[in-house]
């Protein structure tokens, strides 16, 4: 969970989110309330997909996929240029401490 909590904190921070909800076995991140969850009693099973979170422009990815790299997370994808499944145009994929896939991507234009 620590090593979760650091991963997104540093992911989510530059977007605007905060943690909002915190024990020991569930942590909520959101900007108005807590959306995004990650909970210890599940165990972590990568590969079933990717989550993506809205940046509000180019500084705004780079400043979340720097952040989270800093704080265990590998390059998928280094911020650039990008069309995919209805990512905005400009976005960064990496993947969690656990192996999840995760993208930051400015809002689809």
């Amino acid at each position: 969970m620590q090593r979760s909590g650091a991963f997104y904190d540093a992911l989510l921070a530059p977007l605007g989110w905060r943690r909002h909800f915190d024990d020991e076995t569930v942590i909520g991140w959101g900007i108005a309330k807590p959306v995004f969850f990650v909970a210890a009693n599940h165990p972590p099973q990568p590969g079933f997909g990717m989550v993506s979170f809205s940046a509000s422009g180019i500084a705004a990815v780079k400043a979340s996929w720097e952040g989270a790299c800093a704080a265990g997370g590998s390059t998928a994808a280094e911020p650039g240029t990008r069309r995919a499944h209805g990512s905005g145009p400009y976005s960064a994929f990496l993947k969690d401490p656990d192996g999840y896939d995760v993208e930051v991507t400015v809002g689809a234009d």
